[in-house]
């Protein structure tokens, strides 16, 4: 979202840390652009805030309960484009950075990030730009091959696996609590990405990558 110069940008913090979660808060406190519409510990709850409250940015950890910020930052992009996903991480390797940029997020910032640098990256995925912390951008730099969406993404191979398994799209959406179009659409760029039309040969696919037991 764009914002003009006297818009607040609307925010979620998650986090499953409680003193986490009091530091951010008194730190956006200091800001007059930024307001802090909820904070939510764990994947599920942040997704039906989310869809509830329609924030600017979420602020989002990673290794959470019940679900994890990588898969939260998948529905949620998927759900409502207009908001953007910040995560918010210890973690620096380059396969978190990689689930992180193919789940939909707009930037990824580590927690040793001074609250100054926070408020800019979250400021810069409100205007529709990018933000990583120098480290993660030095991984981005030298590793681009490891880092180029090539392959499905985790919420892809979770279909993936479910329809080898041979569940129809209707027990698919039923079982992620999400809509049936939304796993249409999911099939359809699976097939895509993976060039395969043939049921039999989705389930070969998905056999040979390790998404389900032969």
């Amino acid at each position: 979202m764009i914002q003009g110069k006297e818009d607040k940008i609307s925010l979620l913090l998650v986090d499953d840390h409680p003193m986490v979660q009091g530091g951010l808060l008194a730190c956006f406190s200091y800001y007059d652009d930024i307001e802090v519409l909820g904070v939510s510990n764990d994947g599920e709850t942040a997704l039906a805030k989310a869809i509830e409250l329609k924030p600017d940015v979420i602020l989002m950890d990673v290794s959470m309960p019940s679900m994890n910020g990588i898969d939260a930052t998948e529905i949620i992009t998927e759900q409502l484009p207009d908001t953007k996903v910040l995560i918010f991480s210890m973690h620096d390797s380059a396969e978190f950075v990689r689930s992180a940029i193919q789940a939909g997020a707009s930037g990824y910032v580590l927690k040793d990030t001074s609250s100054e640098e926070v408020y800019y990256a979250i400021k810069a995925v409100a205007k529709g730009n990018t933000h990583f912390s120098s480290s993660i951008a030095k991984t981005l730099i030298e590793n681009p091959a490891k880092l180029e969406n090539d392959k499905l993404t985790t919420r892809e191979q979770v279909i993936l696996s479910l329809v080898a398994q041979g569940l129809s799209s209707k027990e698919i959406a039923r079982e992620l609590n999400i809509s049936f179009r939304t796993v249409d659409a999911h099939r359809r760029n699976i097939k895509s990405k993976l060039n395969i039309d043939c049921l039999v040969d989705l389930v070969r696919y998905a056999i040979n990558h390790g998404l389900i037991e032969e």
